[in-house]
This record gives C-alpha cells, structure tokens and sequence, in this order.
C-alpha cells in the first residue's frame, strides 16, 4: 500500500489543481477536493493541516456571512421593517425594528433618527437562511453605531491573523498605537484615537498583519515594528 504523505507544507500558498498530499489517511475540508488518491486545492490559498484533515484558507474572495459573526455594517436603505445593510458580502442584511435598538419604536417614527444612511454600525449576525438572508441585531455588548475614527478594508480571509490568539494581535496594536479598534469579521477594520499619527501607524501595522499574515514569526515583526515606529518597549504582563 502507497505511503500517504504531505506534498505541500504547512502556510505554502497553493493554486486551484495543486498536490497538496497523497494517500488515504488525509482529509479533505474546505477549499480541497480529492482527486483519486490525491487531495488538491480547490483555489489560491494557504495550506492549514489539523491532525489528518487538510483545507485551504483563502487568499482573496468576498466575505461569506455565518452566524454569531461580528460585523461592521453600513446602512444603505431604510424601510417600514426597518434597516437594509452593505456588509462587503454579495448578500446584504437586514436589521428589524426589534432588533435595532432596546428602546420602544413607536409605529410610524423616523426610523432614520436611530440609524440614518451612510451610518455604520457594528452588528452581530443572528441568522443565515439557506437562500442566503442574512439577519443582524444591534442588542448585545459592544454592538453600536459608530461615531469618527477611520475606517480601512482588508481581506476577510486574514482577519484571524489580524485580530489573533484570544485578541493578541490587534491588542498588540492598540497598546502600541493608543488607539480604539474594532475588527470586524467581515473584512471591515475601525480605528479611532486622539492623535491622526497614531491611527496612521495602526493601519500601516494591519495592513502589515494582512500582508504578511502567511510569513511565520509575525507577531516578533509586527512587535519590533511598533517599537520602533513609536521608540518605545512595552513589556509583556507577568
């Protein structure tokens, strides 16, 4: 019997039809296919192995809504049920009125004195039906309509390495940049802060996480990085 072993190695950047292991014992998952008794890339990524199961992380490619993600919305319509939002998917969602705010909303109200268009909004999705209606609601912890601050756009696809391990990275960022940031999973980043030099160093350092999210050791580079953009050492808590 053939020997099944890993032709590509882990965070190798791989294109659609590529080997990235022979053999039976692997797994295919999401962005790999099997292809006799081989498993091969389904698009342009980057391998991630968990035990025996191989799948491919994407390297480009709209945001895919899933439910209990936090997102970073912009409203974009306003209606009797309430409020239609752009969420840099293909699909748009809807907040409803029971929804949208704790306080009673009264038959009738200007709906646009809550959220107004062109508002953004940090929400969380609470459904994703099957033909892709995508439902958020504004009634949780840190869920509101964002007031300033600037915001970027990076590939949804790298936000994990963005905000990293139990939030290590971004909070990296913001201890170095003294700044406020907001991650959204839907490729959609806000910084604000009290001085326009330290949010412009915050968003060179994400787009530097983005960059250079499948290069090992990022979190030492985007570490010295800070120091040195901001002449200072921040130890690490004991």
């Amino acid at each position: 019997m053939a020997t099944s072993r890993l032709v590509a190695n882990e965070k190798q950047v791989v294109t659609p039809g590529e080997v990235i292991a022979e053999g039976i014992d692997f797994l295919p998952s999401s962005g790999t296919y099997r292809y006799n008794n081989e498993i091969r890339s389904n698009l342009l990524g980057l391998v991630q192995t968990s035990g025996k199961v191989i799948r491919v992380i994407p390297l480009s490619g709209r945001y895919s809504p899933k439910k209990n993600d936090i997102v970073i919305a912009r409203v974009v319509d306003i209606n009797l049920s309430g409020w239609r939002l752009e969420i840099n998917s293909a699909y748009q969602a809807m907040l409803g009125l029971k929804d949208g705010t704790s306080e009673f909303i009264p038959k009738g109200a200007d709906l646009s004195q809550f959220y107004a268009l062109g508002d953004y909004i940090v929400c969380q999705i609470v459904q994703v039906t099957t033909q892709k209606l995508v439902d958020v609601t504004m009634r949780g912890p840190g869920l509101r309509k964002l007031k300033g601050g600037q915001l970027i756009q990076v590939n949804p696809h790298k936000v994990p390495r963005i905000i990293g391990k139990k939030g290590s990275m971004v909070e990296l960022v913001k201890k170095y940049t003294n700044t406020r940031i907001i991650v959204g999973q839907n490729g959609l980043v806000w910084i604000s802060g009290d001085d326009v030099k330290n949010i412009i160093l915050a968003t060179m350092a994400i787009k530097k996480i983005e960059e250079e999210s499948h290069i090992s050791g990022l979190t030492e580079r985007i570490k010295t990085y800070l120091e040195q953009a901001t002449s200072q050492i921040i130890g690490e808590k004991k």
